[in-house]
């Protein structure tokens, strides 16, 4: 599947506005309660994100929530503030189950949503060396326990997922963390249980899963190549400082990228970021400055092949 002439050159940007993984007590600017996730959302897409990944957090401590009454708040406000993509987690937190995590895509039958593509060890523990004093006591634990974490995603895991949310139109933004993870993705597709184009988001820089090297990104795209041709699309995610780097490797291979305070809370060496927007900001202008074009919300849509907003349940 080659993209059309019009879309040649246009870069999709992902922005993930939270996530599960940093907590509150890392950054002031990380979003937790619903009106600051869907203020964030909100001026991440106009700053140029195509494509929203949202998780939900408590609003009184800040973790990880992934029922549908978390995300209930801030969707439909995403949704009327703005045309991008909404993409909801199923990945939630490694400490919930499968039956948890998809329950909010399934209820609201996104656009888009995020699988992971395979089981994994998952170290968050080394940012106690850079984070000592937390303002509540899950913090500290959800750290600690990741030294005896195993993200379960198994292929009855996965095949739950693509069985749930699948049937009402959903595509998949396939989170790849190792090689191995993209030949679970051929295994899937050479089943039939998955569609191409398929939306490869390959993560680079988190312990457990590939490095943050350069030659890591290179392995990662050579191999998708082979296994999948023009079937897919290429996206990355560099952790922490990798951010912009890797970020800045793939749009020179002809990749799309993903920025957001769930991946880095920086914007630069020792400078926090003080909004989504300024990651997705800075990354607009590396595009534009290698001659490229950012993809419109409705660009990204024809690039994924996605079934449009108005056929989601939020």
């Amino acid at each position: 599947m080659t993209k059309s002439n019009e879309l040649a050159g246009k870069v999709i940007i992902t922005c993930a506005i939270t996530g599960a993984i940093h907590t509150p007590s890392m950054s002031p600017y990380l979003p937790v309660t619903p009106d600051e996730i869907a203020s964030e959302a909100l001026a991440a897409a106009e700053a140029g994100a195509a494509v929203l990944h949202l998780h939900a957090r408590n609003p009184e401590d800040g973790r990880p929530d992934q029922t549908p009454e978390g995300f209930a708040p801030f969707l439909s406000r995403v949704k009327q503030g703005t045309n991008a993509v909404v993409n909801i987690t199923t990945g939630g937190s490694p400490y919930m189950s499968v039956k948890e995590r998809a329950a909010p895509a399934a209820k609201f039958q996104p656009e888009l949503a995020s699988l992971n593509l395979g089981s994994m060890n998952f170290g968050l523990y080394p940012m106690l060396k850079r984070f000592n004093e937390f303002q509540h006591d899950w913090e500290r634990e959800h750290l600690e326990g990741s030294r005896d974490l195993v993200f379960r995603n198994s292929f009855k895991d996965i095949e739950y997922v693509l069985d749930t949310c699948y049937g009402n139109g959903t595509r998949f933004e396939f989170e790849c963390y190792d090689i191995s993870h993209l030949y679970n993705l051929a295994h899937f597709a050479d089943r039939g249980l998955v569609k191409a184009p398929f939306f490869v988001q390959s993560v680079f820089g988190l312990l457990g899963g590939i490095g943050p090297h350069h030659e890591d990104v290179m392995h990662m795209k050579r191999t998708a190549d082979r296994l999948f041709g023009s079937d897919y699309r290429w996206s990355v995610l560099g952790a922490g400082a990798n951010q912009f780097r890797i970020a800045a490797q793939a749009i020179t291979l002809e990749g799309n990228v993903r920025v957001g305070l769930e991946d880095s809370l920086w914007a630069g060496k020792g400078e926090l970021a003080k909004s989504n927007a300024v990651q997705v900001t800075k990354v607009k202008n590396l595009i534009e400055g290698l001659g490229l074009q950012v993809a419109t919300p409705d660009e990204a849509r024809q690039i994924l092949s996605l079934k449009g907003g108005d056929q989601v349940a939020f």
